[in-house]
């Protein structure tokens, strides 16, 4: 495999201005005009099979396109591929559980999109190779070269389409190499739940007992930080499944966000950054070639990729048994949250379809106020199906093999924002050992108003007057101002989910109604 490395390396120091070698012997690139994704240029083939089975209108990801438009878009990006001298094809792996595993084939223009998919997917042996045969999905990934912007259903010289019915994606303007990676997700949970099989956007860990866990959680809660621990096995940090069998990652590799890295904060990923990664859009110092990690200057979505076995405790191949916690992340910059809450099912799946998280803004003047945002299932931009979908599939295999369901605030406590302190990264990780060792499913708990959470009366390790957000707020009508905030944001955002039944007569979807905030 290092000698399939070492060649794309080759190519791409030879073919692509602005590619150097770092001083740790990444490769380092760039991506181009476009820095991250541009869901509003990802489109989907609506026809009579998808028309029905995928979530089309209010707070969906997907935009409708139509075959002949996709056709068109596909010719243009394979007469450009044809055009060019040199073209990289890669015949990879979806899925580490063999028996649902997905053959992806990637046809790209750049050297760095090949080496990056070779890092990404799961890589086949010489034999598995042999005997590869058709692909189960293909991408075209043509994206030097524009889309027609006066082509219809186009907004822009950029478009990601997906057709389902062909297997195909094609890519057109954009050169970020993310695009190939989560398009792959989206058809992943497309195909797989078609199969009884849940498809995650989580991190996935393993203690030496045998124990897994699931960690959901939005930008800077926490997921990447706390799935990586250096007293259990990784399983994967980003896409998983979940089967009848266990579960298992979908990728081969990992995709770190690298801004501001440094050896003391990641040691994991600051030592996976060696032959082998790929750096997109970071900048170095011209004659040392030592990465500069805060340089912000073409992107913060700085990134690398990197294949998982570069991670030290990596467990491979990247599967597990049946999970016995389900994490959901929260960084609550609100501050009214409790640090550690034990869930029930009906709360796991309100609380995992509205996929809750608060960032810091700023605004004018300098006045800096936290802002919720709501991804559903923790990755809306990547699901296919209507929410409910996914969730009621999570309550059903949680049911099914005992798994506890906790909702985790790593955000701010004694205050929103700016006059309350974020809660301790020490004691975020003395709670998830607590629900790793299952000491705190023995622990005493009572009922918080308006959420209706069951909080612990105490964690060991943890100072016992935090655990309850309102001991740690000196203005308790703020808090209780806070809260109701809080609370409404929440009713506001799951009225987007309201009208999709679940089970017969709706009866689950009014259980999970009344598991949100109660007035």
């Amino acid at each position: 495999m290092n000698l399939v490395r070492a060649e794309l390396y080759e190519q791409a120091i030879h073919y692509e201005k602005g590619s150097f070698i770092t001083s740790t012997g990444a490769l380092a690139t760039l991506s181009g005009a476009k820095t991250g994704r541009a869901p509003r240029d990802k489109r989907v083939v609506k026809d009579d099979v998808t028309g029905k089975e995928l979530w089309w209108g209010k707070g969906s990801p997907n935009i409708e396109m139509d075959e002949q438009t996709f056709l068109v878009n596909r010719e243009r990006a394979v007469d450009y591929l044809n055009s060019l001298d040199k073209v990289f094809v890669n015949d990879q792996f979806l899925n580490w559980d063999p028996e649902n595993r997905i053959k992806v084939r990637i046809v790209s223009a750049r050297a760095y999109h090949s080496l990056f998919m070779h890092n990404m997917c799961i890589r086949p042996t010489p034999e598995e190779l042999e005997e590869f045969g058709t692909p189960d999905f293909t991408i075209y990934n043509a994206g030097q070269f524009p889309c027609n912007r006066y082509t219809h259903y186009m907004t822009s010289s950029t478009s990601i389409d997906l057709n389902l019915a062909r297997s195909e994606m094609v890519i057109l303007g954009t050169q970020y190499a993310g695009e190939m990676k989560k398009g792959l997700f989206s058809v992943m949970h497309y195909l797989m739940p078609k199969r009884r099989i849940l498809s995650l956007h989580s991190g996935c860990n393993m203690g030496k007992d045998g124990d897994v866990a699931l960690f959901f959680g939005l930008s800077g809660t926490g997921k990447t930080t706390l799935s990586t621990d250096p007293n259990r096995y990784l399983i994967g940090d980003d896409e998983h499944c979940w089967a009848e069998t266990g579960v298992s990652n979908i990728e081969g590799g990992c995709y770190a966000k690298c801004i501001d890295l440094s050896r003391e904060k990641e040691p994991d990923i600051w030592n996976a950054i060696k032959f082998g990664t790929v750096l997109e859009n970071v900048v170095f110092e011209e004659h040392t070639r030592e990465v500069d990690y805060a340089d912000k200057s073409v992107t913060e979505n700085t990134r690398a990729s990197y294949p998982i076995e570069y991670i030290p405790n990596a467990k491979i191949p990247c599967v597990g048994p049946h999970p016995k916690n389900v994490i959901l992340l929260a960084c609550d910059a609100f501050g009214v949250l409790p640090p550690v809450s034990k869930l029930n099912l009906a709360q796991t799946m309100y609380h995992f379809i509205s996929g809750y998280t608060a960032l810091v803004a700023g605004t004018e003047e300098g006045v800096k106020e936290p802002r919720a945002t709501f991804s559903a299932c923790f990755g809306a931009a990547f699901i296919m199906m209507h929410p409910t979908k996914y969730a009621a599939m999570l309550a059903e295999k949680m049911l099914k093999h005992g798994a506890t369901g906790w909702l985790v605030n790593t955000g701010w406590s004694g205050g929103s924002y700016g006059s309350g302190s974020r809660i301790k990264l020490a004691y975020t990780r003395k709670i998830i050992d607590a629900i790793h060792s299952g000491s705190l499913l023995k622990a005493e708990y009572r009922k918080t108003e308006v959420f209706g959470l069951e909080i612990p009366t105490e964690v060991e390790g943890v100072p016992s007057e935090i655990l309850d957000p309102v001991n740690t707020w000196s203005n308790k009508l703020g808090y209780s101002d806070t809260l109701m905030k809080l609370a409404g944001l929440f009713k506001n955002n799951f009225e987007t989910f309201t009208d999709h039944k679940i089970g017969k007569d709706n009866e689950l979807t009014e259980e999970i109604l009344a598991a949100g905030p109660n007035f």
